[in-house]
């Protein structure tokens, strides 16, 4: 009886071994697909392209902006007015409501911050 099982078994693991590799290489694939087309999102928006706005309003106490911007291409965000935290509390020292700027914003631990700020010339 033993004798008779062994093709079956051995037919059984070549399918499953055969499927793990079939599926190794698909996932392969996959990441290779993502990696692709994240790099070209990359390419099309730049992770730190400048953004222009005008400041509204600056909270020193709690280290925050409002920004009326235009399109935030990195962030694929339309303008509008928003309030973003800021990096670094120093970065509003130099600002003024009613100053035109070009800054930078990115996603941080789940929210918008400035991490650079310019008054415009």
């Amino acid at each position: 009886m033993m004798r008779s099982l062994f093709p079956s078994v051995f037919l059984v693991l070549t399918l499953v071994i055969s499927s793990m590799v079939g599926n190794t290489a698909m996932a392969a694939s996959s990441s290779d697909m993502a990696q692709t087309t994240a790099s070209s999102v990359t390419r099309a928006a730049p992770q730190n392209s400048f953004s222009h706005g005008e400041i509204q309003e600056i909270n020193r106490l709690a280290a925050k902006v409002t920004i009326k911007h235009g399109e935030l291409k990195n962030l694929d965000m339309p303008a509008m007015t928003m309030v973003f935290r800021v990096k670094e509390p120093s970065m509003l020292e130099r600002l003024k409501v009613g100053d035109q700027v070009s800054f930078i914003a990115e996603q941080i631990g789940g929210h918008l911050a400035v991490v650079a700020i310019e008054p415009m010339k």
